[in-house]
C-alpha cells in the first residue's frame, strides 16, 4: 500500500520501513513522523480512507507489552511531538507533547522544584508510551496512577477528527472521559498528542527503610504497615525463589519530620532494618523489555499480595512490586517453555481473580507471545469492544494488540 507519496505530498515527514522499525516481526510499509497534532490529524485521515493498519511508536520502550499485531502499513513515530507547551508552577500545572520523554519532562519541572509523580519500571518511555500502557511504579500508592495525574488530553481519532478533554478545554466526545479511557488502551483507540499533568512538589527529603524477612512474615508485616500512620510514599517488595523478602517503605517529607517517621516505621518493622537515601529496585521490572525477558503483571487486593506473591515464587517467579496497592512484576526464567509458562498463567490467573485482580502477560519473546493468551479472561470485553468499534470501526488502529484481540 503506497501512503509514502500521498502523506510526501501532504507536507508529512515519511521514509521507506527498516528492518529496525519492525514490529512483531514485521517490517512497516513506511513510518511518518508528525511534528503537530494537525499534522497527525493528516496522517490519519489519509490512512483511514486506505484502511492502513497503523500502530503508534514513540521511544519503543513497551513495543512487546500486548497481544501480536498483524503487519502494519504505517509506524506513527510521536517522537517529533516533543514540546513543553505549558508549565504554570504556581497552579502545579505542565502541559507537554506525547513524544516527550518522561525523563527531560521531570528535569524541566524539578528546576521549579516540581515533579510529575511517575516511575518508570521501563525507562526511556514517552509521555504517550507511560499514558498508553498506564505503567507505573512505587509512588502510585501516595499520588495513584497516570489516571488520577492526567487533568486534560488532546487526541486524534481513527478518522482524523481532533479531540480534547479536561484541563481548559471543555470539549468532549461522546460523553466519554476521553483521558481516563485512553490511558491503558495501546494505542488501539486514538493516538495520543499531548497531555496535561498535575504536579507535586518536590519533597526536601526521602528515606528507605528496608528489612529482609521470612515469607511466614510477610502477611502480617504489609498489614501493620499499611495500616499504620506513618504515610508512606511507597511500599514495596522484592522476592526471589528460595531467598528472604525484602520489603521496602519510603518516608518523603521535610527534613524535620521524616526522621521521626523513620524511627516509627523502624518500630512497626519489629525486626533488623537498614536505612538508605534511595534503592534501585523498586523502579525497574525484574527482566529485559527488549523481547528476551519475560514479565507477567499481577494485581490482587492488598490483602492478599503475601499469598500471591508466595505462590509465584514458589512457581519459580521473581517478584517484585508495589505491595502497597497490589500491583506486583514477576520475571520468569528466560528459558522457559510456552507449555510451562502456560501451565504458571493457568495456575495464578485463578488465584488472582479470585482476590479482585488478573495476571497479564506483560513482555515475554515473540514466539511466546503467538502461542500464550496474554491477558487472559477479562471482565467488560462486551464494552471494550463496543468503545473499539465506536473509536476505530474500521479497526486500523493497533488491531490485536489489547485485550480480546482489540
Amino acid at each position: 500500500m503506497d501512503l509514502i507519496t500521498p502523506l510526501h505530498d501532504l507536507g508529512v515527514d515519511v521514509r521507506p520501513g527498516e528492518h529496525s522499525d519492525a514490529l512483531d516481526g514485521h517490517v512497516p510499509g513506511c513510518v511518518a513522523r508528525p511534528t503537530t497534532t494537525e499534522q497527525v490529524s493528516t496522517v490519519l485521515r489519509a490512512v483511514d480512507e486506505r484502511s492502513a493498519v497503523t500502530v503508534v511508536r514513540g521511544n519503543g520502550t513497551k513495543q512487546t507489552f500486548g497481544g501480536v499485531c498483524p503487519a502494519p502499513d504505517l509506524v506513527l513515530d510521536t517522537r517529533a511531538l516533543d514540546r513543553l507547551i505549558e508549565h504554570q508552577p504556581g497552579d502545579l500545572i505542565v502541559r507537554a507533547g506525547a513524544g516527550m520523554p518522561l525523563a527531560d519532562l521531570q528535569e524541566h519541572v524539578r528546576d521549579s522544584g516540581q515533579l510529575l509523580s511517575l516511575d518508570e519500571p521501563v525507562q526511556g518511555g514517552t509521555i504517550g508510551g507511560v499514558l498508553a500502557t498506564n505503567t507505573s511504579g512505587p509512588h502510585r500508592l501516595l499520588h495513584g496512577t497516570a489516571r488520577d495525574l492526567l487533568i486534560g488530553i488532546t487526541v486524534v481519532l481513527a478518522d482524523g477528527t481532533i479531540a480534547h478533554s479536561g484541563g481548559k478545554v471543555v470539549k468532549n466526545v461522546a460523553g466519554y472521559d476521553l483521558g481516563k479511557l485512553l490511558v491503558g488502551s495501546y494505542g488501539t483507540l486514538a493516538v495520543i498528542t499531548e497531555a496535561t499533568f498535575r504536579l507535586h512538589p518536590v519533597p526536601e527529603t526521602r528515606s528507605w527503610v528496608t528489612a529482609s524477612v521470612r515469607s511466614d512474615e510477610l502477611e502480617p508485616l504489609l498489614a501493620r504497615l499499611c495500616h499504620s500512620q506513618l504515610a508512606p510514599a511507597a511500599l514495596e517488595i522484592d522476592w526471589q525463589p528460595g531467598k528472604l523478602t525484602t520489603v521496602a517503605l519510603l518516608i518523603e517529607g521535610t527534613a524535620d519530620g521524616v526522621p521521626g517517621r523513620v524511627e516509627a516505621a523502624r518500630d512497626e518493622f519489629g525486626t533488623t532494618t537498614e536505612v538508605v537515601p534511595d534503592l534501585d529496585w523498586p523502579w525497574l521490572l525484574p527482566c529485559p523489555t527488549d523481547g528476551t525477558g519475560i514479565a507477567l503483571k499481577i494485581t490482587c487486593r492488598l490483602g492478599a499480595v503475601a499469598e500471591i506473591a508466595d505462590a509465584a515464587t514458589e512457581l519459580g517467579l521473581h517478584v517484585r512490586g508495589a505491595a502497597g496497592t497490589g500491583v506486583l512484576y514477576a520475571a520468569a526464567p528466560a528459558d522457559v517453555s510456552a507449555a510451562a509458562l502456560a501451565a504458571t498463567l493457568q495456575l495464578l490467573r485463578p488465584l488472582a481473580a479470585r482476590e479482585g485482580g488478573a495476571v497479564v502477560l506483560l513482555t515475554a519473546p515473540l514466539s511466546l507471545r503467538y502461542d500464550i493468551d496474554v491477558w487472559g479472561p477479562v471482565d467488560g470485553l462486551p464494552v471494550m469492544r463496543r468503545l473499539k468499534q465506536q473509536f476505530d470501526p474500521g479497526r486500523q488502529l493497533a488491531p490485536g494488540r489489547f485485550v480480546g484481540g482489540i
